[in-house]
């Protein structure tokens, strides 16, 4: 009886190779298929080199330089740097700037302020559009027709997007005809034109796609199966939205802010075109100092502009963790 149970049978096809010689087999026979890792890596890390870290090493650099009559001259100087965060008369109690930001902080504040309160908007108006698109759009077709409707303006000119805007608010642009026409007003508002309200609802039409596009595709791939269980269950449609569409289009609701806050912080065309420069934002500072060939002040104004940046897109994934989510 024991010869019998020691006896391996080969089968038609011959007998079956031990687990871990198979596994080890499975492993050899993937790696030598396909491309090297290094040649899959070595173009984006030569592309991120040249058009990321050499540029940001340059700005870093160039801070610290100064700037003579003979033009930028290598140094370890903090004199911008200081400009940048001192007042005059900042810790003097008498003095009107006691405690007082500087200009240029105040003014890296207001582009935080004008990004905040775009980033409120664009959510407020994209969210109900891609769920639109995603729940309440059924057919692939339509879906899709609808969508690329959303991104039709974003194809144009970044800069004709903004100019469109003049004849719509000024005095006798089109929505002081209209409300004049419908007897809202006796004569033509002021507030629409070369204003904090034009400025953020232009930035808000030209970069509410940006939210649209990550928010309708989280939508989307949530499964109607759940929806319909939780119907079945007695759910109502804001328990629903609470407890399972909400927290599952977090994902595509950090993204499409994340995108709307850089785009944002650096932006300065809109300002100068709609708002008539009557505001100055991050972007238009580095602009003027590069302008005025101060390139290291310039620098300084990047540098404090990224670390803004950056703090802002730590405290989006802190609230939203995408990775978890996903």
């Amino acid at each position: 009886m024991s010869k019998v149970d020691n006896i391996h049978h080969r089968g038609l096809i011959g007998s079956q190779p031990p687990a871990a010689e198979a596994s080890a087999r499975a492993k050899i026979a993937h790696t030598e298929e396909g491309f090297p890792t290094a040649w899959l890596i070595t173009p984006a890390t030569i592309w991120l080199i040249l058009f990321l870290v050499v540029p940001l090493v340059s700005i870093i650099v160039f801070s610290f330089w100064e700037n003579t009559p003979q033009g930028l001259v290598p140094a370890f100087s903090l004199d911008f740097y200081g400009e940048y965060f001192y007042t005059k008369g900042f810790f003097e109690p008498g003095s009107d700037r006691f405690l007082l930001p500087s200009v240029f902080i105040r003014t890296l504040g207001s582009t935080v302020y004008f990004t905040l309160v775009t980033m409120l908007l664009c959510l407020i108006v994209g969210y109900p559009i891609a769920y639109f698109l995603a729940m309440q759009v059924q057919a692939f077709k339509f879906q899709l027709a609808l969508f690329l409707l959303c991104m039709v303006p974003f194809w144009t000119s970044y800069l004709i997007r903004a100019v469109a805007w003049l004849p719509m608010l000024g005095r006798r642009g089109l929505i002081n005809q209209a409300l004049i026409g419908m007897g809202i007003v006796d004569k033509p508002v002021s507030f629409l034109f070369y204003s904090e309200f034009g400025y953020t609802i232009a930035l808000v039409q030209i970069y509410v796609v940006l939210c649209i596009g990550p928010i309708f595709f989280s939508l989307a791939k949530i499964d109607k199966a759940i929806l319909e269980a939780a119907t079945d269950m007695g759910a109502t449609p804001f328990q629903i939205f609470r407890e399972i569409i909400g927290p599952m289009s977090l994902p595509g609701v950090a993204i499409g802010m994340i995108f709307i806050f850089v785009v944002i912080m650096g932006e300065f065309a809109t300002a100068v075109v709609v708002y008539g420069g009557k505001t100055s934002t991050a972007g238009t500072v580095i602009l003027n100092y590069y302008g005025i060939a101060n390139y290291p002040f310039a620098a300084v104004n990047a540098l404090m502009l990224m670390l803004a940046m950056v703090i802002g897109i730590v405290v989006i994934l802190r609230i939203v963790d995408i990775r978890k989510e996903l």
